[in-house]
């Protein structure tokens, strides 16, 4: 998931609190409105009262209003009495109580009590919020500073691992370059050697031209990582059988290599065909060193089913742990000591970014061997 995506969930989740708190906050200061309309009529109540008044009800409500602050004044506005106020406060700082009566006056928070019929005395009841609605009214600030503090630490951490891979694949694809390129490289030192020595001009001449053509295949190879190849309709049995061939020369003697063409014609499908010839060498030169001492076997199938055409390469090496299964695609995953890691990296890429098909490890057990399989659309 992108942290384009990740933003504009935290956006609307961020969004629909403050909504939700706003919505919270308004009802709770309804209902405390009124509750003191109801504090300030139980101290009436109580005020007023006879010796044989019943006063249990307006004594509960009263006792129980411990969390709005109070302030009681006359109708000359001096303060007779507080209620729910740090008292300490109030003791270091004297211009306390008549900054919170403003405040509490501006925001129309005040109730009126007379004490007469002709209405000339009376005291006032100026009231705040409680502590709970505060918190409330906040809460989307906090969230948003930890959801803004998260998308920042995921966009670095994405960032680093970015990088990280990065570095990796160019690592990578630079030893991957020079191992490619060095097959070639010794075979051509070698026929020169060999023709000063010897007179098969013509033999030798024939041998450095494959390996000038396997030069110029590792090159255009190259040339199409990180653009758009071209694609072209291929016979891919000519294609896997080329490509078998060419490993089967290089393998140990004791390996048997194998392909199956369960459709017994040509399949023809729009590939980059050098692409996919170095997908498949990659995946034969594992499944080679997959194969301990030299002795086992590699097979190929090759199926049709409906529009797709799937390629199954299987090997009776020592298999992929579960634990690694997800790990083998991934820059700088390599068992080999000098492995470069990158091969079933570029392999995934290649048929998946580039021809739209899919690559994965279809099934393997530590001991027994291990399927790739490649599918391509027709």
């Amino acid at each position: 998931m992108s942290t384009v995506v990740l933003s504009l969930i935290a956006v609307f989740i961020i969004a629909g609190t403050f909504f939700y708190s706003d919505y919270l906050s308004d009802r709770i200061a309804k209902n405390e409105d009124r509750q003191m309309q109801e504090w300030v009529t139980a101290q009436q109540m109580i005020a007023g009262s006879l010796d044989n008044d019943e006063l249990s009800l307006p004594a509960v409500i009263v006792a129980e209003q411990q969390q709005i602050p109070v302030i009681e004044t006359d109708e000359r506005d001096s303060i007779l009495n507080f209620l729910n106020i740090d008292s300490q406060l109030v003791v270091r700082n004297p211009a306390y109580l008549p900054e919170k009566i403003n405040q509490y006056k501006k925001a129309g928070h005040v109730i009126l009590t007379y004490l007469d019929a002709e209405g000339k005395h009376f005291n006032k009841y100026y009231y705040g919020e409680s502590a709970l609605i505060n918190q409330i009214r906040y809460f989307p600030f906090v969230q948003l500073f930890i959801v803004v503090l998260f998308i920042a630490i995921l966009i670095m951490a994405l960032k680093y691992r970015h990088k990280t891979e990065q570095d990796r694949l160019w690592t990578g694809l630079a030893k991957e370059t020079a191992h490619q390129l060095g097959t070639p490289i010794s075979a051509l030192s070698g026929w020169i050697a060999m023709l000063r020595e010897t007179n098969e001009t013509e033999m030798v001449l024939n041998e450095m031209d494959k390996d000038i053509n396997r030069l110029e295949l590792i090159t255009e190879r190259f040339s199409m990582i990180g653009s758009k190849p071209k694609k072209t309709a291929t016979d891919l049995v000519a294609l896997v059988t080329r490509t078998i061939d060419y490993i089967r020369k290089r393998a140990a003697t004791q390996i048997e290599l194998q392909f199956v063409n369960h459709c017994m014609n040509t399949v023809s499908v729009n590939l980059a065909a050098p692409l996919i010839e170095w997908v498949i060498e990659n995946i034969l030169k594992n499944a080679l060193d997959a194969i301990e001492e030299g002795r086992g076997a590699i097979r190929v199938d090759l199926t049709v089913v409906n529009d797709q055409v799937m390629i199954d390469i299987t090997d009776n090496g020592k298999g992929i742990p579960v634990s690694e299964q997800e790990s083998v695609f991934r820059p700088g995953y390599s068992t080999k000591k000098r492995g470069w890691g990158l091969g079933l990296t570029l392999s995934k890429r290649i048929i998946e970014e580039n021809h739209g098909g899919q690559l994965f490890i279809r099934s393997s057990e530590p001991g027994k061997g291990t399927t790739f399989r490649i599918i391509f659309k027709k």
